[in-house]
């Protein structure tokens, strides 16, 4: 499971010029799967990002989780984030898990992340979407549950 992490101040997701999903200070996360995914990379993944230290602290330190300043998170499906570039001029996405693997552990993700008690905000899983952010810092990171 590889997921962007962008910090943000608001973000939002519009599906048919319709917004689906908006948040303000938290994060905003794109969430791709892979076929060997399973419930250990959701667990995994969902417990790092709900306690991951990225906001700032009084001292202007990196010391606070999105649980610690009550933010909320954006979470969107990302199949991309497995297109592999290296060969040719259009990306390969093999690695990336079949719809419907994919959207039965991002559903687990999202309902881990509820379960901590933070507002898990969405979009609409395999539609075309416009996603706005504005990202705060910026601070952004790339996590992937297996390396």
């Amino acid at each position: 499971m590889k997921v962007v992490v962008q910090r943000v101040s608001e973000a939002s997701v519009t599906v048919d010029g319709e917004v689906i999903g908006r948040i303000g200070h938290g994060l905003m996360l794109l969430v791709g799967v892979r076929h060997e995914d399973g419930e250990q990379d959701v667990a995994w993944m969902a417990d790092k990002l709900a306690g991951l230290r990225i906001f700032e602290d009084a001292d202007e330190k990196m010391n606070l989780s999105v649980e610690d300043v009550n933010g909320a998170i954006l979470s969107v499906s990302q199949f991309t984030l497995y297109g592999d570039c290296r060969k040719g001029k259009r990306p390969n996405f093999m690695a990336a898990a079949r719809p419907e693997h994919a959207e039965a552990l991002y559903e687990q993700f999202n309902a881990r992340l509820r379960a901590r008690g933070l507002t898990v905000e969405t979009g609409k899983f395999g539609a075309m979407m416009d996603v706005a952010l504005v990202n705060d810092g910026p601070v952004t990171l790339i996590l992937d549950s297996r390396g």
